[in-house]
Parts: C-alpha cells; structure tokens; sequence
C-alpha cells in the first residue's frame, strides 16, 4: 500500500499543534473546494485534504498513525509491522471507529477494526469510555497461566495543543487456555467517569508473541522436527518439545517429508483442548568428509531409485 504524508498534504510540521493542523485545513480546503476553486486538480486535492485532516486532528489516530510512519521510508511500498498496535492504548468504539477504520486502505491496515468491538452505549454524560489494547503473551502464558505487568501508552493533548502519551503499567493474571484474539476485560480500567458516574472498562486483545519453534493456530500448536533419512524410512522412536514440556512420538515406517503427526490434547488448554501437528523435517546429513561421500556413493548404488520420475510425467 502506499504511504501518504499528511503532514505535508497540510503543509504543517509533524510537531504541530492541534490548533496549528486544523487552521491550515480550513485554509486549503477554502483554496481547493470544488466549488470555487478553479485549480484542475482541485476535487482530488479537496479530498486528499480531508483524508489527512481526518487523521490528524484525532490525536489517537495521529499517534497511531506517527508510529506506523516510524517504519516508512520514501518510495517504497508500506507494509505495517506485525503487531505495531502492541500496547497502545485506544478510547471509544463502536460506529465512529468503524468509520475511521474505512478511511482509506493504509488507515485501515492502521487500525483493522481495533476500536470497533465492546462499544458501550449507555449515557455519555455519566460512564466513561471503554478503552481497547492489544498485548502480547508468551504461548507458554496460555498453557500454565500467569501473572503479568504490562505497560500501556495512551494518546493525549497536552496544555499547549501537542499530542503526547501517557504510559501507565497494570498488573494483569493471563488465564490457563486464551486464545490469540480473546479479550480480557479489566472491569473499571478504561475512561475515567463523567459526573461522578463509573469508569469505563479496560478490554486486552491477546496476541503471541512470536515463537522461534511453534505456530498457533487457534488452539492448535505446529512445528517443524528434523529427522534423519534412516529415521523416516526405518521408522524411530524421537522427543518431540511441546510447549508444555518434552513427550515421546514415533517416527512411523516409510514417513516422507512434509507428514504432519498429531499429538492428540497437546495443544493448548481448554474444553476440548488443541492438538499439537508435528511436521517432519527431513535433514541430509553433509558429505563433508570421504566417509561420508563413501556412504552416499554406496546408497546411490544400492537404490534403482529416480526421484524425478513422477516428476517428469
């Protein structure tokens, strides 16, 4: 997708004031009004004028988006990070987060909805908001539990019209069994109250962080296992890591490549719990030395065997 600086759309500097970005749109966008400018190109640069106002004068949204621009760099295709959202912090939801979210591809690849679940809709003047953040775990964390501090920034407008964020740190108990996308609710957490009513709640998206030997998918836990030849065409008794510790598997007779093998209830917990897949890896070992070339010219040599045959049709 393709990044667009709305900074310079407005001709403002990224450390603007609020007051600063919201003068300059009124300014252009008298300038290029369709209906009195007579610029050619001036209904595309009317528009393009309120795409980055819309961002911009939201100081969650403006954040959000400073962050992602943290990755960008000029002529280049824009892919956001994996979890770039990660312990940010939003408030509100519901309708008008959902209409943010539709802005434009790079604004919603920005936000995907992540303000858009949990709306509360009772008096504005008495609850506070609901605020939503996404938080990631260790997959270890969903197999045993756990007790967690997290630290969260929240976006915010200081005294002179600059935005800035707020970082404040929680204590959170990560339940046995949740699953990547799950939200806890942090009863009391979210907005602070208007009129002496109640806080809002505070909801955490669960993501894992990712793992150097497992993938997740849903409930379900893979990885990759090296085998050696012999151990897949013999047959071998093999331990496999899990999440949840190591467990004994066999390697049956005649296994290819590519095999995937289920450890039934090893995945994570829960009623019924996942399965954990184990993918065999089939590992060559190196003709480094003459033995070993030895060894690979005998097999050569004992097998009529063309592994391009089926290949070749």
């Amino acid at each position: 997708m393709k990044y667009k600086d709305y900074y310079a759309i407005l001709g403002v500097e990224r450390t603007a004031a609020q007051e600063d970005i919201k003068r300059a749109y009124r300014k252009l966008a008298r300038k290029y009004h369709p209906d009195v400018s007579k610029h050619t190109d001036a209904e595309d640069r009317f528009k393009e004028l309120g795409e980055a106002y819309e961002v911009l004068k939201d100081p969650e949204k403006r954040a959000a988006y400073d962050r992602m621009g943290a990755h960008w760099r000029s002529g280049e295709e824009f892919q956001p990070p994996p979890n770039w959202d990660e312990g940010f912090e939003f408030s509100g939801a519901g309708e008008d987060a959902a209409t943010h979210a539709n802005l434009n591809e790079f604004f919603e690849a920005m936000f995907g909805g992540a303000r858009a679940a949990h709306a509360r809709h009772g008096p504005s003047h008495a609850t506070g908001q609901d605020h939503h953040a996404k938080v990631l775990i260790d997959l270890e964390d969903a197999y045993h539990g756990a007790k967690r501090t997290i630290s969260l920034q929240l976006p915010v407008i200081d005294a002179h019209g600059h935005v800035s964020v707020q970082s404040r740190t929680l204590n959170v108990s990560i339940p046995q069994g949740v699953r990547a996308g799950q939200h806890l609710r942090l009863a009391g957490q979210g907005g602070t109250g208007v009129g002496g009513g109640p806080a809002g709640d505070l909801y955490l998206e669960i993501a894992f962080r990712e793992h150097p030997r497992f993938r997740v998918d849903g409930a379900d836990v893979s990885l990759e296992l090296p085998v050696a030849p012999w151990e897949a065409a013999l047959g071998a008794h093999v331990t496999v890591p899990t999440p949840d510790g190591w467990v004994e598997m066999t390697v049956p007779k005649g296994s290819a490549g590519g095999t995937r093998l289920r450890l039934r209830g090893k995945g994570i917990p829960g009623n019924p719990p996942g399965d954990v897949y184990v993918i065999l890896n089939i590992v060559l070992p190196p003709a480094d030395s003459e033995p070993a070339k030895t060894a690979y010219e005998t097999m050569r040599q004992a097998f009529n065997f063309d592994p391009r045959a089926r290949f070749y049709g």
